[in-house]
């Protein structure tokens, strides 16, 4: 066997050497480009000497997306590639060097991986152009919600300025369309008190396709109006009204433009694209996975083949914790490893935070974890979310719909297995008191008295 490692770069030469199967290098540092005459050049390179059935091996960084053609090229061309996460050579890279940090040390240090730790390696499986499409797709789609979740923050941020105290006593929900109209219409206090009551609530019911039949927030709004101009003043000594009010404006009308391009990609890129690719829509047979989670398991999971256990696919999706064990001792609650990609991650959570209220199963994993182990929600739906994974991998692999079953693989209806949930797996208020972000701190600090009292009378 030999290996290649390369050192993939973005702008500049990327760079390679070979070693052999025991990580001993065989000639020096190789540079190239991603042109196909580099590529032939380097791959007649490291083919030279070698038995026609001798396996070779390349190791790329997911650097970017540059990683995409060479590997392309490599598994064309017989080769068994693996594309590794760079946290794993920087890992190696500070074994062999730790106060140094090159592209020919990287380059080294991916060599020698498939030797040093085997077992950590998955081979690269290419997906077609769909599923690599589908990926982007739903990256678009990411980008797009975090952008407008980045204004929503903005805006209520504004309204905290502008307008304290809106969210608790006019608008619960600060993006209701009500909401919105108000921003793009009423946000100058000034304003709202000259049309009135009246005058407001007509300007409302005029509004068009906008309008929802919802007026109870206009006469609250008029109160509070009154006393926002009470506190900065109605000529504006201390905040300019009219400025804050065109800032609002600008930020929903950028808002209202990522809304609905996120709407656009979702149902015309993401959607159709999942469903060529999973017609079954056997995982939306699973309850807390919707088409967008659905298409983000589809696409980053391609061949679920590829996994040969549970084991190893929740190794590659990075949730599972950290271990740390010496002798006798080992440590408990540490953080997940986030090996994986991260949409995977995220979807596999927000899936896990809707199944446990509908799947007694997993309903069973996370009162174990808050009432019994004592972990807080975060790591209890997280556990949960590594079991909903293993469902999602055999639900791909088997294609066949999820079934709702007790704990004893009895099958349960839908109003059954809340009944369940309800009657067994339902975890008192107490312990969620007990294991909130305060209650551990406290205890914390507390920890911290009692030793530094310990600590002043040994002196």
């Amino acid at each position: 066997m030999r290996i290649l490692g390369i050192d993939l770069a973005v702008t500049a030469r990327h760079r390679a050497i070979l070693a052999d199967g025991r990580g001993r290098f065989m000639g020096g540092i190789v540079e190239f480009r991603t042109r196909r005459d580099d590529l032939e050049r380097l791959y007649v390179l490291a083919r030279r000497g070698m038995e026609p059935d001798e396996p070779l091996v390349v190791v790329l960084e997911a650097t970017d997306i540059v990683w995409y053609p060479p590997a392309i090229y490599f598994q064309h061309r017989g080769a068994t590639v693996y594309v590794i996460n760079p946290r794993m050579a920087a890992d190696l890279a500070r074994f062999y060097q730790r106060h140094a940090k090159s592209d020919r040390l990287s380059a080294k240090v991916l060599a020698r991986l498939p030797v040093v730790s085997p077992d950590s390696l998955y081979p690269w499986v290419l997906s077609s152009p769909d599923h690599l499409a589908l990926q982007r797709g739903c990256k678009e789609l990411e980008r797009l919600t975090v952008q407008a979740s980045a204004i929503k923050n903005r805006l209520r941020s504004t309204d905290h300025l502008g307008w304290p105290d809106l969210h608790q006593r006019v608008f619960p929900d600060p993006f209701s369309p009500a909401a919105r109209w108000f921003r793009d219409h009423f946000y100058d206090p000034r304003r709202v008190v000259e049309a009135g009551t009246s005058g407001l609530r007509q300007t409302w019911q005029a509004a068009g396709e906008v309008y929802d039949g919802d007026e109870d927030w206009i006469e609250p709004l008029v109160a509070l109006a009154q006393e926002v101009l009470a506190l900065y003043g109605h000529e504006g000594e201390y905040l300019d009204y009219q400025a804050l009010a065109d800032e609002v404006g600008r930020e929903q009308r950028r808002l209202a433009e990522l809304e609905a391009e996120a709407h656009f990609v979702r149902l015309n890129v993401t959607r159709p694209r999942y469903r060529r690719l999973h017609p079954s829509r056997n995982l939306e047979t699973l309850y807390g996975v919707g088409q967008d989670g659905a298409a983000v398991h589809v696409a980053f999971v391609g061949d679920p083949s590829r996994f040969a256990s549970n084991r190893a696919f929740r190794g590659w999706s990075g949730l599972v914790p950290y271990s740390s064990q010496s002798g006798q001792r080992e440590s408990k609650g540490l953080r997940i490893t986030k090996a994986g990609p991260d949409l995977v991650k995220k979807y596999a959570y927000l899936e896990a935070e809707t199944a446990r209220q509908w799947d007694p199963q997993i309903a069973a994993i996370y009162h174990d974890q808050m009432v019994n182990k004592g972990k807080h929600h975060t790591q209890a739906v997280c556990a949960c979310a590594t079991h909903l994974l293993d469902r999602i991998r055999v639900i791909l692999t088997e294609d066949r719909p999820y079934e709702l079953r007790d704990v004893d693989g009895t099958p349960v209806t839908h109003r059954q297995a809340r009944a369940i949930i309800a009657e067994r797996y339902t975890v008192p208020e107490e312990v969620r008191q007990r294991n909130t972000h305060r209650a551990r701190r406290e205890r914390a600090e507390r920890r911290m008295e009692r030793k530094e009292e310990r600590r002043s009378r040994s002196r």
